[in-house]
């Protein structure tokens, strides 16, 4: 193309990606965390917690086994 040919119309584009696969991970994973019910902040921790405790009994139990 050459300065001296006229420029093509834009063309509507198509739909267009809104968010980028990382994003829509991250979307993913902050429902996963906060969790479809709504929780108090002491129950999250709480969840939490005992999540941690039952890794902990999991490991130990490993290493022992």
């Amino acid at each position: 193309m050459t300065s001296a040919e006229p420029i093509p119309p834009a063309q509507p584009r198509g739909r267009e990606v809104k968010a980028s696969v990382l994003a829509a991970f991250q979307l993913v994973e902050d429902a996963r965390y906060l969790g479809t019910d709504r929780r108090s902040r002491h129950g999250r921790r709480r969840a939490l917690a005992e999540r941690a405790v039952a890794y902990r009994r999991l490991a130990r139990d490993l290493r022992v086994g």
